[in-house]
């Protein structure tokens, strides 16, 4: 007999099959309805694998690793595509519904913006609080507060905080920020429930710049953004004495570029191959806004109004002045232009000593 035609027997059911019509997989010899019955193909990349191992019946482990993930709450798998991020963590859309409804939204939550004031630039304000519980209570209460009026303000959870959250605030004109959202009673509030910011030595201070603000073009926004990063690179010294940071808080959270202080353009083009990522005191990996977050927390209303205050002035100065101006101006002469309807950041910039 030849060997094509010998007979064989199936590793699995014992069944004597010819060895032409047997069928060779994984080691293993097997009848074709075994082979039907426990070996089957991978959706997504058509790889032949045992049904047993397979996930679902339809994904051999490696595509199922890049496409799915279980759902935290329920075991259930989900496709990447449709996953929702809780605490970092992956949920089904049922589940995530369901956590979402607490008053302290998931780090990924992020509402259409409401701009708010006539005119521009308009601010968004992340303001970190810490040691006091992450609690929709404590959460709540302040949303009475800022939302009064109008939805102003939402509460997310940060993973960099302890026991707190952070408030986030839609984007403001400075004026609307002064005159309108109640951020003194807020920041109250909190001092109120046992929060610390500036104290708590976990907490930032971030302000979000929309960049449509900053030129009527790409080429202008690109153009005023370029000074924003030449002037925190040219006053290193002072902007942390301002911030209140630590030079070691900042390099973890909110780090110098470290770049070219030829011009504006080279300093731009430092920041933006630097590969530092969005810990940095200016960071432009956000599509419709820029962020500046190296201020520490506060719950001091005055030193949280001088820091919007000086966010303004140099947007101001940034919109306005050339390259050339830039490279010319003095810290002394920066301080000069605080007009006195910022009498928050006149006031600060004396305690701090930066008026020269």
């Amino acid at each position: 007999m030849s060997e094509e035609n010998k007979n064989v027997r199936c590793d699995l059911c014992g069944e004597e099959v010819s060895s032409q019509n047997a069928i060779r997989f994984d080691g293993t010899i097997l009848c074709t309805d075994c082979f039907n019955q426990r070996v089957t193909e991978c959706s997504h990349c058509g790889r032949s694998i045992w049904r047993d191992d397979s996930r679902n019946g339809e994904y051999c482990q490696d595509c199922y690793d890049n496409l799915y993930e279980t759902c935290t709450e329920c075991g259930d798998d989900v496709c990447r595509d449709d996953v929702c991020y809780h605490n970092d963590e992956p949920y089904c859309q049922n589940c995530y519904d369901e956590i979402n409804d607490s008053i302290i939204h998931d780090y990924y939550y992020k509402p259409d913006p409401i701009f708010y004031g006539k005119g521009q630039p308009h601010y968004g304000i992340e303001l970190e609080i810490d040691e006091g519980g992450e609690y929709d209570d404590n959460a709540e209460r302040i949303l009475n507060i800022g939302n009064r009026i109008n939805e102003h303000i939402y509460c997310k959870h940060d993973g960099s905080l302890d026991e707190g959250f952070e408030i986030v605030s839609h984007p403001a004109t400075l004026e609307y920020h002064t005159k309108t959202i109640l951020w003194k009673k807020i920041l109250d509030e909190a001092l109120e429930m046992g929060y610390y910011s500036h104290n708590s030595g976990t907490c930032g201070l971030h302000v979000h710049i929309n960049r449509a603000a900053l030129g009527e073009s790409v080429e202008e926004q690109e153009n005023t953004i370029a000074r924003i990063v030449y002037f925190f690179e040219k006053f290193w010294d002072k902007i942390l004495r301002f911030s209140r940071r630590t030079e070691t808080q900042a390099d973890r959270w909110a780090s110098r570029y470290g770049c070219s202080m030829d011009n504006p353009k080279e300093s731009l083009k430092g920041a933006k191959t630097s590969g530092l990522g969005r810990y940095t005191a200016v960071n432009l990996t956000n599509t419709f806004t820029v962020e500046l977050r190296i201020f520490r927390g506060t719950l001091r209303y005055k030193t949280f109004m001088a820091t919007l205050q000086f966010v303004d002035l140099l947007c101001e100065m940034a919109i306005n002045l050339t390259d050339e101006e830039f490279q010319t101006m003095t810290w002394k002469e920066f301080a000069e232009t605080v007009s006195a309807d910022k009498a928050e950041l006149k006031e600060y910039l004396k305690i701090r000593g930066l008026e020269e």
